[in-house]
């Protein structure tokens, strides 16, 4: 009896060439609707789904192949003498090779405004039933579900006439983790639609983009997955101009510094190091915004990866080509700019959408044995901006209050606990990580030096007692901006009265562990 390959597929990218070889093998071809057409159209005798069930397609093509002839000759098993006298006894003939894939739900929802109705029609039904029907019962079938793998089915079928089993093994692996994906995509936009915020089960899916040679130590493995429909304002869709490929350190780095970037809408420019930032400035040109963050600590930028959210001209293209830099991420690059940054091989090169505002991302965080999910924290300013509290005898001056806004607005992105120093409208000094917030206000306070007479500090949370505030005034800082709510917040604002310093609290933590 000659084998049979059932052939339904939404792309259709290398499959004439592929079911030619199919037949070229001795293998009968079996397909529905516009694939039966296109084999058809190429010459290649195809026979219908239709005439193998003896029931014609019905509901507008929903059911077709959900039919006993279909799956009996699927998930019979070979070498079982009862499942072989069940399908001759009810003349099913068995499918040896299942090509399917899946309609384009992920296309589909991927366009802007899309209908309700053509999302759920877009909701494959027999497919995924074909395929997992056909995986499970790898044994005697091999299923393909992506036309990727066309070329090693057809290399086994020349070179040994049949699939090995651990090509099919691995094939039916695929499947199960396409169905998986494909149902988790499906999960997701109905959890959206009906408003379920944390659902009792997590289904999420993503997709590799690509290898890396290790993790954050070279003992590490690792790869870099992508959510599947894009959001081009991000660093998984990202293009590449230039520099060798991103290491696993080098997308965490980018991560950040591609979320503090987009917290300004003036020129700014960002470096980060480590996934802190390491100098931020803003101005009315971004060649002048990366001057004030590169001062702020021109020994730590160094081997750091610089952010912009302007395009980069020549003068700036000079600057940076100057010192050794991993990154540089921009929304664009004149030509003179990328022809003098490509003369250092290695220096990557991104362009990425400054566009949206992060306000839909969820955050995921692996823990031993589970995940936590979140808000990615997208507050910032604007959002406390109207109902920020003075607390002190002194009222921050306009000046003071503009170092301030930018203060709060950088802090939430330093590891905590954290303290941000600005003046004149670029970050001077910065504390992070550390066990207490003393010992974090006196590194900032260390780094900026002479600086920190007249500027101004923030902090993610409240100080728990008034050491804070008086490291602070001796520095010469002016004004403080915090979220309050710490029992003793009144030790505080007696410090800041003691010492003139104004002190404003917002209401809002910005924890970053």
């Amino acid at each position: 009896m000659a084998k049979r390959a059932l052939v339904s597929v939404s792309d259709k990218t290398g499959l004439i060439d592929f079911v030619q070889k199919l037949v070229d093998a001795g293998i009968e071809i079996i397909s529905t609707g516009g694939t039966k057409k296109a084999i058809e159209s190429a010459g290649i005798p195809v026979a219908s789904v239709s005439d193998v069930t003896g029931f014609p397609e019905i509901l507008d093509g929903r059911v077709k192949t959900l039919h006993p002839a279909i799956h009996g000759g699927l998930l019979a098993v070979r070498d079982k003498k009862s499942h072989m006298d069940a399908i001759r006894e009810h003349n099913i003939q068995p499918i040896d090779f299942v090509i399917v894939n899946l309609y384009p739900f992920k296309e589909t929802i991927s366009k802007p405004d899309v209908a309700y109705e053509e999302a759920v029609e877009n909701i494959d039904i027999g497919g995924p039933s074909m395929l997992r029907s056909a995986a499970k019962n790898h044994q005697s079938v091999t299923v393909v579900c992506d036309p990727a793998d066309y070329g090693l089915v057809a290399q086994s079928l020349d070179e040994n006439a049949e699939v090995p089993f651990e090509l099919r093994q691995k094939l039916a692996a695929k499947v199960f983790r396409h169905t998986a994906a494909y149902d988790a995509l499906i999960a997701e936009f109905f959890t959206r639609k009906t408003g379920e915020e944390f659902p009792e089960k997590l289904t999420i899916t993503y997709e590799k983009k690509q290898s890396l040679r290790y993790g954050e130590n070279p003992h590490q493995k690792a790869a870099f997955y992508s959510e599947p429909i894009k959001n081009e304002a991000t660093i998984a869709a990202a293009k590449q101009l230039h520099g060798k490929e991103l290491s696993y350190n080098n997308i965490r780095d980018a991560d950040a510094a591609l979320g503090i970037i987009k917290e300004f809408s003036e020129p700014a420019a960002v470096a980060v190091k480590h996934m802190n930032p390491c100098g931020i400035g803003t101005g009315k040109t971004v060649n002048e915004a990366y001057d004030k963050a590169y001062e702020v600590d021109p020994v730590s930028i160094f081997g750091g990866i610089v952010a912009l959210n302007r395009e980069v001209d020549q003068a700036l293209a000079e600057k940076l080509h100057s010192i050794f830099l991993e990154i540089v991420i921009a929304p664009a690059y004149s030509e003179e700019a990328l022809a003098i940054l490509e003369k250092k091989k290695n220096i990557r090169l991104l362009t990425v959408k400054m566009t949206d505002d992060n306000r839909d991302f969820t955050q995921y965080t692996s823990v031993r044995g589970g995940i936590l999910v979140q808000d990615l924290d997208t507050k910032g300013y604007r959002d406390v901006k109207n109902n920020l509290k003075v607390v002190t005898n002194r009222k921050p001056t306009e000046k003071e209050m503009s170092d301030l806004a930018f203060a709060w607005t950088i802090v939430k992105h330093v590891k905590s606990n954290a303290i941000a120093l600005v003046r004149d409208g670029r970050m001077i000094g910065m504390g992070g990580g550390q066990t207490n917030r003393v010992g974090a206000a006196k590194i900032a306070l260390d780094e900026a030096g002479d600086k920190s007479k007249g500027a101004v500090l923030s902090s993610d949370a409240f100080f728990p007692m008034g050491d804070t505030v008086e490291a602070a005034a001796k520095a010469g800082i002016t004004a403080i901006i915090q979220p309050g709510g710490s029992i003793r917040d009144q030790e505080s604002i007696d410090m800041a009265n003691k010492y003139n310093i104004a002190m404003v609290f917002t209401g809002m933590r910005h924890f970053k562990h």
